[in-house]
């Protein structure tokens, strides 16, 4: 199983920025990666994912407009960068490796340990 390891994650006033990076530890970057969060007392649920040459990406509606996936292969790196940050986007946040076969549309098979992210008012 990859091992993803987050990090990017901080205390921020809402409307600032920030960039959360994902990287796995032992190998390279699954072809389909994505972003999730789960809020304190919340299911976890999808923010963006992207695929192995970025043209195709996926939003979640809460963060479409305010958030951008993006991956630099030659890094082993995916990257999202979040700005315009509200309140409500205080969560952990979670990156994650999609099965190659499978696309956009089924459930991950790696998850990493998650970064904090906490906007405050």
């Amino acid at each position: 199983q990859v091992q993803l390891v987050e990090s990017g994650g901080g205390l921020v006033q809402a409307g600032d920025s920030l960039r959360l990076s994902c990287t796995p530890s032992r190998r390279t970057l699954s072809r389909y990666m994505g972003w999730f969060r789960q809020a304190p007392g919340k299911e976890r649920e999808f923010v963006a994912a992207i695929n192995w040459s970025g043209g195709s990406t996926r939003y979640a509606d809460s963060v479409k407009g305010r958030s951008t996936i993006s991956r630099d292969n030659a890094k082993n790196t995916v990257y999202l960068q979040m700005s315009s940050l509200k309140p409500e986007d205080t969560a952990v946040y979670y990156c994650a490796a999609y099965p190659d076969s499978g696309g956009f549309t089924t459930t991950p098979r790696s998850w990493g340990q998650g970064t904090q992210v906490t906007v405050s008012s």
